[in-house]
């Protein structure tokens, strides 16, 4: 029973750990994974978000209706996204455009929207949208739909899927460029 103790006080102690000078001077606008985090991608227990691609299908039914995110390839070897969310028979978002990967981010720049730009978290299982999104937005829904805080988890890991996906009109959703 002490050694257990032990060990999780040494745990938490290197946890809690301050920066080093060699290690303060090495920092970036980028955030980096904890110790624990990187030593769970090292022996291979979680994957490296930053290694996996942002490519594929995206999807969450729900009671209410069904949120879609698409992100394509395109020839020019940039990103394009679509994506739709429907709260019900008249709340509804959607929209389309490009993509650009930032660390463990996707920015997604919209098409329609007079310069829509949303900033979401991407984990490599599923791409989630803040909780608050710029005003900008507002144009891409119906009803009292909104954005904010949209979450939407990976179900296909292929560029296939991704162009396969229709909205709700049976639109391309990320159709050919």
């Amino acid at each position: 029973m002490r050694r257990t103790s032990l060990i999780l006080l040494l745990l938490l102690a290197a946890c809690q750990r301050t920066a080093g000078p060699d290690q303060a001077e090495d920092r970036t606008n980028v955030p980096s994974a904890s110790g624990l985090e990187r030593a769970a991608i090292e022996s291979g227990v979680i994957a490296d978000a930053g290694k996996i691609s942002p490519v594929g299908l995206f999807q969450r039914s729900h009671e209410a209706g069904r949120d879609l995110l698409c992100i394509a390839p395109v020839r020019d070897g940039t990103l394009r996204f679509g994506l739709e969310a429907i709260f019900g028979a008249e709340q509804h978002c959607h929209g389309q455009g490009s993509a650009r990967r930032a660390g463990d981010k996707l920015i997604l720049r919209f098409d329609a929207a007079d310069q829509c730009i949303i900033v979401a978290q991407y984990d490599g299982d599923q791409v989630a949208l803040p909780g608050v999104v710029d005003m900008k937005c507002a144009d891409l829904c119906d009803g009292r739909g909104s954005l904010e805080g949209v979450s939407f988890p990976r179900i296909a890991g292929q560029a296939g899927p991704a162009l396969a996906a229709r909205d709700r009109a049976g639109e391309p959703l990320c159709g050919p460029d």
